[in-house]
Parts: C-alpha cells; sequence; structure tokens
C-alpha cells in the first residue's frame, strides 16, 4: 500500500485526514484486514461492511481493491455516501467509475478495465516496444491495441509478432485487422456466448462508434458468468444473485418475501380449481389420494423441461431452432413420459378404487389420461414460461419455477377432477 500511495499525486481538496495519509501500523493492518475482508464477499455485503467506517479508510480500501470490484462495491453504497467520497477517491478511479456506471447492471461495459498497451497505427515496432517497456513499470499488457486517427479500434499485435518484426515495421504490417472484440452494452451472458470458442486472456471493449472504451479479461468475464450460474437455481425461487450466507436476515427478508407472496397468491389458484370440484371429490373420495400424485409427477416434468430450455437460453440455443420444433418435441416427450408414469399410477389406482368399491376400470382410465394431458402440458409451459418472460423483457430465470409450478399443479389437479367429473358417476 506504501508503494501504490508514494507514486500516486496527492489527492486535490482531500478530506483524508493526515493520520491516513501517512498510516501507522496499527492503521496500515486495519486496512489489510478490511481489503481481505472486502475480497472474500460479495459486492452487496461489502459494501454493508464498509459503510461502517470512516470515508478514509472506505477510500484506502477501494484503492487497495481490483477496479471492477470497487465499481461494484462503489455501486451498491448509499447516494449520500457515494457523493461524499467522490472527491476523495482517485481521479483515475473517479473516471473509470463514471463511465462504468453508465451501462446497465450485468454488462460487459459495467465490469470492464482501462485499455492498457494502445498504440497508434503509424508507430513503429521499435517505438511501441520501447512504449511497452516504460508501461510495464505500473501494468503488465498482454496484448498491443492499435487505434487510428479517430480513436477506432483498427488492429491487435501479439506480443511474439511485435518481438520477432523488424524495428523499423510500422504496425500495421504485423497487425491482425479487424479483431474480436466485444461490445460494451453486450449481456455478460452473450458475451459468454461469444467468447465459448475464443480462449483469449483479454477481450477488448468498444463503445457503438467501434472505438476501444476497455478491456475485460478472461478469468473476469468466466467469474461473472460464474456467479450467474450460481444464482439461476436460487433465482428460479426468488432468491436474488446478491443474496448470501452472510447477508443480514433483515435484507434477506427483503428480497425473499415477496416471491412468497407470489407464490402464495398462485396456490390459491390452485386451490381455488379444487374447490370447484368438491363435489365431485366427496362422491369420488379415492380421487383426493391421488391428487398429490398427479401434482408431483406433472410438477417434476415442469421443472426438466424448465431446465433444459434455460441451459438453452444460456447457451444460445435457440437461435438455431424453432420454437416450435422444441415445444413439439417437449409435448411428445412430455406424452411418452406422462404413458409409462400414468401406467403404474393407474394401476394402483384400480388397485385402491377395488378395495374401496369405486368404479376401479374407469377411475384407472381417467387418472391414466391425467397423467399423459398434464405431463404434456407441463412440458410445454416449462419452455413458454421463459421465453414469456425473455420476450416481454424480463429475466427468463426469475421466479420461473413458481409460475411453472402453479401451471403444472391447476392443469394437473383440474384436468383430473373435470375427467371424474365427466365420466364417473
Amino acid at each position: 500500500m506504501d508503494n501504490r500511495q508514494q507514486t500516486q499525486n496527492p489527492r486535490p481538496n482531500s478530506a483524508v485526514a493526515p493520520t491516513m495519509n501517512n498510516p501507522t501500523p496499527g492503521q496500515q493492518d486495519e486496512i489489510s484486514q478490511l481489503v481481505e475482508s472486502v475480497i472474500r464477499r460479495a459486492p452487496m455485503d461489502a459494501a454493508g461492511l464498509l459503510d461502517k467506517h470512516e470515508n478514509e479508510a472506505l477510500v484506502e480500501v477501494l484503492e487497495a481493491v481490483e477496479p471492477s470490484l470497487s465499481m461494484k462495491i462503489l455501486s451498491y453504497l448509499p447516494e449520500q455516501r457515494q457523493s461524499e467520497i467522490a472527491a476523495d477517491i482517485t481521479e483515475q478511479l473517479a473516471n473509470r467509475w463514471t463511465l462504468n456506471q453508465q451501462y446497465e447492471a450485468g454488462s460487459v461495459g459495467r465490469v470492464m478495465q482501462k485499455p492498457i498497451g494502445v498504440f497508434h497505427y503509424n508507430q513503429t515496432v521499435k517505438e511501441t516496444i520501447s512504449g511497452i517497456r516504460e508501461l510495464t513499470k505500473t501494468a503488465l499488457p498482454t496484448y498491443v491495441y492499435v487505434i487510428d486517427d479517430v480513436e477506432q479500434f483498427y488492429g491487435l499485435v501479439v506480443m511474439r509478432d511485435l518481438m520477432l518484426a523488424e524495428p523499423d515495421q510500422p504496425l500495421t504490417e504485423i497487425m491482425l485487422r479487424e479483431p474480436f472484440s466485444l461490445s460494451a452494452e453486450t449481456t455478460i451472458t452473450d458475451a459468454m456466448q461469444s467468447v465459448v470458442h475464443r480462449h483469449y486472456p483479454v477481450y477488448p471493449v468498444c463503445d457503438s462508434l467501434n472505438r476501444l472504451i476497455g478491456l475485460i479479461p478472461g478469468y473476469t468475464l468466466f467469474e461473472e458468468q460464474r456467479v450467474e450460474l450460481i444464482s439461476r437455481p436460487g433465482r428460479m425461487v426468488g432468491v436474488e444473485q446478491e443474496e448470501t450466507i452472510n447477508t443480514p436476515w433483515r435484507t434477506c427478508l427483503k428480497f425473499r418475501h415477496p416471491w412468497l407472496q407470489l407464490n402464495l397468491l398462485t396456490a390459491f389458484m390452485a386451490a381455488l380449481v379444487v374447490g370447484l370440484f368438491e363435489e365431485t371429490i366427496q362422491q369420488v373420495v379415492v380421487l383426493a389420494a391421488f391428487l398429490p400424485v398427479l401434482a408431483g409427477q406433472s410438477g417434476n416434468t415442469g421443472c426438466q423441461s424448465l431446465a433444459v430450455t434455460l441451459r438453452g437460453l444460456t447457451l444460445g440455443e435457440f437461435a438455431q431452432l424453432k420454437i416450435g420444433a422444441i415445444v413439439k418435441k417437449e409435448a411428445v416427450l412430455g406424452c411418452a413420459n406422462g404413458f409409462l408414469v400414468g401406467l403404474i399410477a393407474a394401476s394402483a389406482m384400480f388397485f385402491y378404487a377395488t378395495a374401496n368399491g369405486g368404479n376401479a376400470v374407469l377411475l384407472a382410465l381417467v387418472v391414466l389420461v391425467a397423467m399423459i394431458g398434464s405431463c404434456v402440458l407441463s412440458g410445454v409451459t416449462g419452455v413458454l414460461v421463459p421465453m414469456a418472460l425473455k420476450k416481454v423483457g424480463a429475466d427468463p430465470v426469475t421466479a420461473s419455477s413458481i409460475f411453472v409450478t402453479t401451471a403444472t399443479d391447476v392443469c394437473s389437479m383440474g384436468l383430473l377432477l373435470a375427467l371424474a367429473s365427466m365420466f364417473v358417476q
């Protein structure tokens, strides 16, 4: 930390106390412990931890951690606190923060870093090598990024080609023209689909005018996607990705409770369907024993279809296939699965109804048809729910299982009771 402070210019109008400009060993240990704690926490939890400390310590920690992590932590701090420390953070960090905040959360632009190793296309190999030697005193460039007169991304040079080239050669003779780059507006998920077959250590990031505005290391991109994938099972049931085991219970309540209220509302819909056929259940009591069986099987079928659909959306597989074909496939699969499990369920109903004096053959047939129909509807629902959410601009993962489970419960129990009321006297 001392070396970093010695290389930085004094901050203008800084509110940092003199003791923090020249920290004591005890203060250095405190800052080091805070940095270690921040690195191990989710950005939202790290912001909550730092918000309890003075501005001076907060700024020291933000400048000590990776810039992309600093950007995330800053975004979770209260707006008043952000304004308080705005004058204390270094100009470089402030500029990156302002630029990154222009882009949506979950986009490449939000997590990109400052571009390094940028040279004009007219420069020679000798001039470029000299510039890189000076640059390596404070940074470690992976590639040479070539720009034109209007700062547009023009080409890329790998270090091997630079070292083997003649000193007087211009960069235009050894650069790779029209290299791959990411757009700052691209989502992390879409970026991962673009780079899945391009395993580069660093990816250039350009704006809408093709100007080089940032870099994103491959490990950062994959780390962001890892967090996204880990968070998906939780988001399917209303648990936000920012929540961790260290998140305070009040914050957890704020994240989870609205989805539980929604789930309660959808559960009432299933209860309403059962209530509509109360008279049928009273006449054919054995049906009540098979309602959870049907709901469980159809619900599992829907979740299987949902999981495959979400995986396909993540990997970009829907761009190559038509939704109609996928829905048809899930319908056929649901029919086959429903028939196979329906045979066993129908056999169980036959013996159960026989023991209780019911119309065993007709009830078994009702269970078989209801199982097939509910599994078909569940499989189709598992595809259509996330696709509908994506169509309206919502996250297809968010609480998808709540909607799928509700649909499968309503369809399965409603179908069984409707068939029973029609054919069973």
